[in-house]
């Protein structure tokens, strides 16, 4: 657990020049620290730094085993020759959010989501909800919506005041590097394999997202799907309020709330219409959403306000429009399997979806999608890296096209596909062999569109 207070006089050194890491660079210089900032890759120096902070770039040097303790940034692996230095020293490592947190005014509530999939979702949802409760009740309280949504907690710090309400969305890089994480409300969505590549197991993967719950006491809220067998292992022996919900029939009588096909139904007798969002998955993010908001105090009247004017998050199944009768979605968020199984599960039946598929592959085995794509795929069009392990893991599917880009990708799609086809970007890879990210592959497929 990081408080500032024991490390005084102690250099700080941030691992990770990206985002999250400059954040928290600026937070503890703000705050009197002397930091340093070591970043392994050859980086512009960003301008108008603190006078506190020292940066060096294009490897780690031994000046980081002379700091005080470490921030590590949450896409550093853990299995880099200078983290086993460093835990060699002992040297105490904290996550960003860690750091961060230690900083909030008092009375500050923090509600953490996270899950496999529908993480961003969920926490747009739940911050709405709580934006509309607070504009109801006429309470002075802002809410912050942050973490791996893009916007780090350390970045907002300066604006928070005393019993503000923080809404974060966290990843398992960043729970796994936290070693005291203590949310008010938190909930697991899902849990299937992913980031296997970066945890090393699925096992280590489960644990970091089970963190979330670990440091909970009875005074706080967990929310869980009921359905799911490893939300169900992450929440055995936790000391919160667990509250559950499921759309699966069997499950519902072990929940809080269930689907009844037409509103959400919550065993306290409220009834809420779920946002006018595509697929089951998004109902069981608007169960999690109510839930967590309905067990902190809220109130039904208000979360129904706030599903009745959501909107469809960026690159989570993006109708971007359509073109000669073509419907284009932008999926760039599937940067998994389960992700793709989702947005293929909302796609029509009879083989009208052209699905761009690949990417920076994460060690997935791309054989679970032969069913969907036999039923919904006129036929896939491989970019990137993964193009042929997709190929190999799929050997039954005989309607590949290897296209190497997006752009190339969407153009056979668009000269071959008929109207009432649908031209799908839903990778189930990573981004990082052709782009920064999976919001900059979005927006390319975005231009792309609006180019034809």
């Amino acid at each position: 657990m990081f408080k500032s207070s024991k490390f005084k006089g102690k250099k700080a050194c941030v691992l990770g020049m990206g985002k999250s890491g400059l954040a928290a660079a600026r937070l503890l210089a703000e705050n009197g620290f002397s930091v340093l900032i070591s970043d392994g890759g050859k980086r512009e120096i960003p301008g108008n730094l603190h006078k506190n902070i020292e940066v060096e770039t294009g490897g780690h040097t031994n000046k980081i085993l002379d700091c005080g303790f470490i921030v590590k940034s949450p896409g550093i692996s853990s299995n880099m020759p200078v983290l086993k230095k460093i835990k060699n020293k002992k040297i105490p490592i904290f996550s960003e959010i860690e750091i961060s947190i230690s900083f909030l005014p008092k009375g500050c509530r923090i509600f953490a989501v996270t899950g496999t999939n529908g993480k961003t979702t969920t926490t747009m949802l739940l911050s709405e909800i709580l934006k509309q409760f607070i504009k109801n009740k006429e309470f002075n309280k802002n809410v912050f919506t942050v973490g791996n949504i893009g916007c780090p907690l350390a970045e907002v710090m300066s604006e928070i005041k005393q019993h503000d309400l923080i809404v974060m969305e966290v990843s398992s890089y960043q729970l796994e590097d936290s070693s005291y994480f203590k949310p008010y409300a938190a909930t697991i969505l899902n849990i299937t394999p992913d980031h296997i590549d970066h945890h090393g197991s699925f096992k280590k993967y489960l644990d970091a997202k089970s963190k979330i719950f670990k440091f909970q006491t009875q005074k706080d809220i967990a929310v869980i799907n009921s359905a799911d067998k490893n939300c169900l292992k992450a929440a055995k022996n936790i000391k919160s309020k667990l509250y559950g919900f499921a759309t699966t029939p069997l499950q519902q009588i072990r929940s809080h709330v269930f689907y009844d096909g037409d509103e959400l139904v919550f065993s306290a007798g409220e009834r809420i219409s779920p946002p006018k969002l595509p697929g089951i998955h998004n109902v069981e993010n608007a169960m999690a959403a109510s839930l967590l908001a309905l067990a902190a105090g809220v109130d039904s009247q208000s979360i129904q306000q706030a599903f009745n004017k959501f909107k469809t998050v960026e690159h989570r199944i993006e109708l971007l429009g359509i073109k000669k009768g073509i419907s284009f979605i932008n999926d760039s968020k599937a940067t998994n399997i389960d992700s793709t199984i989702i947005a293929l599960r909302s796609m029509p039946d009879g083989k009208k979806t052209w699905l761009i598929l690949g990417g920076q592959d994460k060690g997935s085995p791309y054989g679970v999608l032969l069913p969907l794509l036999e039923t919904k795929c006129k036929k896939v069009l491989l970019v990137g890296q993964a193009a042929a392990k997709i190929k190999k893991d799929l050997p039954g599917y005989k309607y590949f096209n290897v296209c190497g880009t997006i752009d190339k990708a969407v153009e056979y799609a668009f000269n071959n596909a008929q109207k009432e086809d649908i031209i799908l970007l839903s990778p189930a890879c990573a981004s990082f062999d052709q782009f920064n990210n999976f919001e900059e592959r979005g927006k390319f497929f975005k231009q792309i569109y609006k180019s034809l």
